[in-house]
């Protein structure tokens, strides 16, 4: 048949159909694909040949103007204005698209895997993937076989396998310190205080910055508010110590000037808490924000325009526009946020410890390293911190159970 011929008889550009249709290819189409396949040498190898192939098919199967169809790894078309992820350029009057592989059975049109025609496809973005997959993989997932010393009377010596199997006596022994009960107190109460403070601040925060008109004074907020996040921990600590000081911080100058008596803050166990959770406050909230404005951006303007239309006032608008936007992103948070409620920061709880406030900031993660790597007691210290964060893997997966039921909104 006519190459012309052909072209108008496939009918490309005039389907309307949808569906792919499987069609029989007899053994002499076959053999004249093979045929055509070697006769294919210039230009793009891979176009011309399937569309030399599909004219074939057209010719032996004889397909209808309406019957759109997969051939190896191409589909004809006939609307090229629809949004396809791929369209390769017409070749000879033959429109087609990249699609699932598709190869020619004894009787039938046969679809083969492709899996591994998308990887060989976008290999860069696999390749994107793959070094922070090569890190999770090394450092996060290779480690958990050192977790056995937890059960073990683990000795540097013996090693993993060599050492003791002792079962659950390390973590025996810590359910029965007298150091459990008050390690666990402390730890939560820190990490509720943390969460119902340093949780809502950044979405406050956020809100007020979308109902402000001024911009230069909008942007010098958020330029204040962010800056303490670039500050190291130590830096930090040592501030706040500084700050505090009873006879060098200008906090206690404030005190005595309005005739009270010199406090000294970091060695009241009292005043830890506090002290801990809203210099979080000051050195995160500007970073949290971001999240929170970004997500305020992504609300569509029309919503703002009916409630304006509606009457409603900008409290209004905040507690059913802008609420409601940002919930999404406020709910994964709270849900990241509490499957790490036991771990709270080790290094600023350390380094703000003093032997005046121990019996406040002592939690988990500053015993761990004590008895483990200062104690070298290392079977007991991984059997705490296991536990740990056994504790924090059922408090995730039961966040995202509960978020998931009410608000349709979680990890997975």
């Amino acid at each position: 048949m006519p190459r012309g011929a052909t072209e108008r008889q496939i009918g490309i550009r005039q389907s309307r159909s949808r569906s792919s249709i499987r069609h029989t290819a007899p053994a002499a189409a076959r053999q004249n694909i093979e045929r055509q396949r070697k006769v294919v040498r210039s230009g793009n190898r891979l176009e011309k040949q399937a569309a030399a192939e599909i004219r074939l098919l057209v010719e032996y199967c004889s397909l209808t103007p309406s019957s759109p169809f997969h051939y190896r790894g191409y589909q004809t078309s006939s609307y090229p204005e629809r949004k396809w992820s791929t369209i390769i350029p017409s070749i000879g009057g033959l429109e087609v698209k990249k699609a699932g592989r598709i190869g020619l059975g004894e009787n039938r049109m046969v679809r083969l895997k492709g899996p591994a025609r998308k990887m060989k496809r976008h290999w860069q973005l696999y390749l994107l993937v793959l070094l922070p997959l090569a890190y999770i993989v090394i450092f996060k997932y290779i480690p958990m076989y050192g977790a056995q010393i937890a059960f073990r009377d683990f000795s540097p010596v013996r090693g993993f396998t060599g050492s003791e199997w002792v079962g659950l006596k390390n973590f025996s022994d810590f359910f029965n310190s007298p150091n459990f009960w008050l390690l666990i107190k402390n730890t939560l109460i820190i990490s509720v205080y943390s969460l119902l403070i340093v949780f809502p601040a950044p979405i406050i925060l956020a809100l007020a910055l979308n109902e402000i008109r001024n911009a230069r004074f909008k942007k010098t907020v958020q330029m204040v508010t962010f800056a303490p996040y670039f500050i190291s921990t130590v830096v930090m600590v040592s501030m706040i110590i500084l700050f505090l000081s009873p006879r060098l911080g200008f906090v206690d100058s404030i005190v005595k000037f309005l005739g009270m008596e010199s406090i000294n803050f970091m060695g009241i166990p009292d005043f830890f808490s506090s002290i801990f959770v809203w210099s979080n406050v000051w050195q995160g909230i500007g970073y949290g924000a971001v999240i929170y404005l970004a997500a305020l951006a992504g609300v569509n303007p029309d919503l703002y325009e009916a409630a304006k239309v509606d009457g409603a006032s900008r409290f209004q608008k905040v507690l059913h526009i802008d609420i409601p936007g940002i919930m999404p992103a406020a709910i994964i948070l709270l849900i990241l946020n509490v499957g790490q409620i036991m771990n709270v920061g080790f290094e600023k709880i350390y380094l703000m410890q003093n032997p005046l406030n121990t019996s406040t900031s002592e939690v988990i993660s500053t015993y761990v390293y004590k008895i483990g790597l200062l104690g070298a007691n290392f079977s007991f210290s991984a059997a705490v911190d296991l536990f740990n964060s056994v504790i924090n893997l059922i408090l995730l997966l039961a966040v995202n159970y509960f978020a998931r039921r009410i608000s349709d909104n979680s990890l997975w």
